[in-house]
């Protein structure tokens, strides 16, 4: 047999390959018109593209039943292999356009409003498949009626013209949802106009929510981005808003619940802020079993949970806890992940705001490890492992345990190389931490003293506070007052008397009176400098404590400077 022509019968594979195109591409078309009508913020993307795909059901119905003969080229079964690639390229484009139309009806609303650009950027790449499949296909060849032939050409300069066409946003929209993020207490009225503008309006909408965020945080492999957090926030006071507004509803479902659990009634606290699922569920109990038993990506999914679990409130800090979490968070701050690390690291931060906690953490042996992470993790790990230690350092009996796993030259290493939050939560962790005088000794000996004069000779850093109030823990000790001296420190410290704010005036004052104090080359060094004239002031509109130490001071001075 010699070769065909797409008016010519083909061989029975190409027979088959033709059937089977169109069979393809009619049911990814009937698929796609069955689908629900859209919700939410990309209700008017969806039902266009759904609007469109619909328009090309009656080619593919007459090319299945084989046409009406008026077209000159065959039915389904005639088609030549150019058409019927054709035909599988639009199929693959169709089954794309199914799976984010279904991939919208299933996901967050949220998301969908606050990242519209990367949901539109997906419908016009879908929108472009489709019309460059369109394209390829030879319609003159189809055994298809005119009719219908002008009606997939209409509907094909419709592809081509919203290839490039992009709606704008609702402006409105963007800013209550801005707002409603950035304010701990939003107005009902701008929760309502959300609510109702994504299609969120009763209880299961929000259960629907709560499930695709959730998928969200599981999809990222536990490693949710700050916006997933924020949406989890904001959903919680969408789902507060529905219920003033529907209270009945919400009883009715807590009543349902209840039957068919046969289980007391939980406050809504107790629920997961991303799943909304009771917490006494798989949320907590389920997560722990993942910590102890999971892979490497389910225990970095469950520490991540947890940790927004216990960011929430005080009530999940207890209940985490009392599932026994604590032990395999700490047994995580030794895994080769560093986000797995993270995790733990932050959800042990969290829980450590409970004063019980404090003590659970600590009997978990969890020390030594903060400090290892505090010593070797990514710097976001070490700057939360510091503020671990700070929070767990407001316990006496801690701070020698903490300063005895060797956390203060790790902590000094921060100061230096971390962004001013990581800086802040280091400095405030040894401020904590010299209060014990054994600790003192050891944050001299590292070298501690040097450090506290850079942050403090440079204003603009921020951290003139944090290092002050350090340095006058310091000074009141032997081995701190001599590195203080050493360090050529009173031409700062009368700048700061003269200019500083009240809290920094008092420390610079008190800071030079330890050091002058028994020094008479530091009392000589503090005049000659101008300080007599600072402190004078200071004793008129300086606080109480720094009345007292520059008084004292300025009696100190001239009783020995006189003589």
């Amino acid at each position: 047999m010699g070769p065909t022509t797409d008016g010519e019968k083909p061989e029975n594979g190409s027979d088959r390959g033709g059937i089977g195109a169109v069979e393809a591409v009619s049911t990814a078309v009937a698929e796609i018109a069955g689908l629900p009508e859209s919700r939410g913020p990309l209700r008017r993307l969806c039902c266009d593209l759904a609007r469109r795909v619909k328009l090309l059901g009656p080619l593919f119905d007459e090319l299945r039943d084989g046409g009406d003969g008026s077209g000159g080229g065959g039915g389904g079964g005639s088609l030549g292999e150019f058409q019927a690639r054709a035909l599988a390229s639009l199929h693959g484009a169709l089954v794309e356009a199914k799976d984010l139309l279904v991939s919208v009806d299933d996901g967050s609303r949220l998301s969908q409003a606050l990242q519209r650009e990367q949901f539109v950027g997906k419908f016009l790449e879908v929108t472009e498949h489709i019309e460059k499949a369109l394209s390829e296909v030879s319609y003159d060849k189809l055994d298809i009626s005119e009719e219908v032939k002008e009606q997939i050409e209409l509907v094909h300069a419709q592809f081509q013209r919203a290839k490039g066409k992009i709606d704008p946003p609702d402006l409105q929209l963007l800013k209550d949802l801005n707002w409603a993020l950035c304010e701990k207490h939003c107005d009902p009225i701008v929760l309502k106009r959300i609510s109702e503008k994504l299609q969120l309006t009763t209880i299961n909408d929000m259960k629907k929510e709560s499930v695709a965020l959730h998928e969200m945080v599981i999809s990222s492999g536990g490693e949710p981005e700050e916006c997933l957090e924020e949406m989890s926030s904001l959903l919680r006071k969408l789902k507060d808003c529905v219920i003033v507004e529907n209270p009945t509803s919400d009883t009715f479902e807590n009543k349902t619940s209840s039957v068919k659990h046969r289980s007391p009634i939980i406050p809504d606290d107790f629920r997961c802020p991303i799943s909304l699922e009771l917490m006494t569920d798989p949320v907590i109990v389920s997560t722990g079993q993942k910590l102890k038993n999971g892979n490497q990506d389910e225990q970095r999914a469950a520490a991540g949970e947890l940790r927004l679990l216990a960011k929430r409130n005080a009530d999940n800090r207890v209940c985490i806890a009392e599932a026994g979490a604590i032990p395999f968070l700490v047994e995580l701050l030794s895994s080769p992940d560093p986000r797995t690390q993270e995790h733990a690291v932050t959800a042990l931060l969290n829980l450590s705001i409970n004063d019980s906690n404090k003590g659970h953490i600590v009997n978990a042996r969890a020390i030594p490890r903060i400090v290892g992470v505090l010593q070797n993790g990514s710097m976001e790990t070490r700057e939360n492992a510091a503020a671990t230690l700070f929070s767990l350092s407001v316990v006496d009996e801690n701070k020698v345990t903490i300063g005895a796993a060797g956390a203060i030259p790790a902590l000094i290493n921060l100061l230096c190389q971390g962004s001013l939050r990581g800086k802040k939560d280091a400095a405030t962790a040894l401020f904590n931490l010299c209060i014990y005088q054994g600790n003192k000794v050891k944050a001299v000996k590292a070298g501690i003293v040097e450090h506290l004069m850079r942050l403090l000779a440079d204003p603009s850093g921020g951290m003139m506070d944090e290092a002050l109030a350090i340095l006058a823990i310091l000074a009141g000790n032997s081995d701190g007052k001599i590195a203080i001296a050493l360090s050529e420190p009173i031409p700062v410290l009368v700048e700061v008397m003269r200019s500083g704010s009240p809290r920094n005036r008092e420390n610079a004052a008190a800071v030079l009176w330890s050091l002058c104090t028994g020094d008479v080359q530091q009392l000589r060094a503090a005049r000659e400098f101008g300080a007599e004239e600072a402190l004078k002031e200071l004793t008129e509109t300086g606080t109480d404590r720094a009345k007292r130490k520059a008084g004292s001071l300025l009696e100190l001075m001239h009783q020995t400077l006189e003589a």
